[in-house]
């Protein structure tokens, strides 16, 4: 099996390999050293900067013939100075990435061993998360997101459909006495695939049946021709992920347009059905205020808050075997174009950063403050006091907070 330095290696351009080489030969580089020179370059690449075999070395080599241990300090110094600075800066788009689809995903449809229902794999101690359950009715997803941790979990373009849903959905026992909140677009996108494989009518069916369970399905696309022909139980609320057009053509590939998604929810919106947005990941880049901000006005101008249910606000969290293999593929992206801080056991923006953007955020939609549900996905404790001028104790506070909320929201015109 092939090393993870070397698979990044073999997708660095030959000038660049032949340059890490001549370094590594010439300045007697170690292992290390050279893993890490190779990680930077990569970023280099990935990040459409300017590559390591055009910075002028001339100077070091010159060097190398005095003292090549003094030299080497001096070279890796200022290379690791430059790529830091880029880490540290917000972020630049000047064009939009190339795309390249490579491969259309195979769809198949399998009788599954069993039904993927539990907590939300997220679920921890350490953030303040909201009990979410999840139900994995789709493996894998047809979007292409850089960011995306589904690449990680699952077989490169293959989805994976459940012939036996239905049965499975039947088998699914809930406490009459207690109210759910589920969520569908954990390991795929809720809406991409339409009804493919009766997935829509099998959980609209399981809403109807349950009507003490809050089912939500998350997007990023503008499919709702099922929503509008059909009438829709009071429980099912249909959630879009958003971002700025910058950040949708450079790293959400395959998914809507911002301004489908918006006219998407909209529509949904004005039949009745309970929305929400999903600011997730919010990404600290130049002119992000200015891009944000209009979607926030758009939002308070265009939807009533009565039939909105939440906002959630939440940004990059990677965990490393994520990082691996957005690195081991030749694609150009910045997303990992950041300054990583530690994020109890992942890696994330500097709680610095966090606490801007999510006050940015929080204060912009003002109008919808104590009229829509605010939270923080997937962030730790502290940032909810920074935030929001509150805080909960307790996850369990936080999930029974939120589906009071929800409960309210339902009965709404009921």
């Amino acid at each position: 099996m092939k090393s993870i330095n070397s698979i990044y290696f073999q997708n660095l351009s030959q000038k660049e390999q032949q340059f890490i080489e001549d370094l590594s030969k010439n300045f007697h580089l170690s292992y290390q050293e050279k893993h890490k020179l190779i990680q930077i370059a990569i970023d280099l690449q990935m990040w459409n900067e300017t590559p390591l075999y055009k910075y002028n070395f001339s100077n070091f080599e010159k060097m190398v013939k005095q003292n090549y241990k003094v030299a080497k300090k001096k070279l890796l110094s200022k290379i690791e100075k430059n790529y830091d600075d880029l880490k540290t800066n917000p972020t630049i788009y000047n064009t939009t990435a190339t795309y390249q689809n490579h491969q259309k995903p195979k769809i198949s449809t399998l009788k599954k061993d069993k039904l993927g229902f539990g907590m939300c794999p997220v679920a921890s101690p350490k953030t303040r998360c909201c009990n979410l359950m999840t139900l994995d009715v789709v493996e894998s997803c047809g979007f292409d997101c850089s960011y995306c941790s589904i690449q990680s979990f699952y077989n490169e373009n293959k989805i994976i459909f459940d012939k036996t849903l239905k049965e499975k959905l039947n088998t699914i026992k809930l406490d009459p006495n207690e109210f759910y909140h589920i969520g569908t677009g954990q390991s795929s996108d809720s809406l991409m695939w339409g009804n493919h494989n009766g997935i829509l009518d099998n959980l609209i069916n399981f809403a109807k049946k349950n009507p003490n369970v809050m089912l939500e399905f998350k997007t990023k696309s503008n499919n709702i021709s099922y929503f509008l022909k059909h009438d829709i139980p009071k429980n099912i609320i249909l959630t879009w992920s958003l971002n700025t057009q910058t950040i949708i053509d450079n790293e959400e590939h395959l998914t809507a347009s911002l301004e489908n998604r918006l006219e998407a929810a909209k529509r949904v919106h004005d039949k009745g059905i309970l929305v929400g947005f999903h600011f997730h990941p919010m990404i600290y880049y130049k002119n992000w205020q200015k891009e944000y901000k209009k979607i926030f006005d758009h939002l308070t101008k265009n939807f009533d808050p009565k039939n909105v249910a939440m906002v959630s606000l939440g940004t990059l969290t990677f965990i490393k075997p994520v990082i691996k293999t957005i690195r081991s593929r030749d694609f150009k992206s910045k997303i990992l174009q950041i300054p990583f801080a530690n994020a109890n056991g992942k890696l994330s923006y500097p709680i610095e950063i966090k606490k801007e953007i999510f006050r940015f955020a929080y204060e912009s939609l003002s109008k919808w403050h104590k009229k829509v549900f605010f939270y923080l996905c997937m962030e730790e404790h502290s940032l909810w006091k920074e935030v929001f001028s509150y805080e909960y104790p307790t996850n369990e506070t936080f999930e029974n907070d939120m589906k009071l909320h929800y409960l309210k929201k339902i009965t709404r015109s009921s």
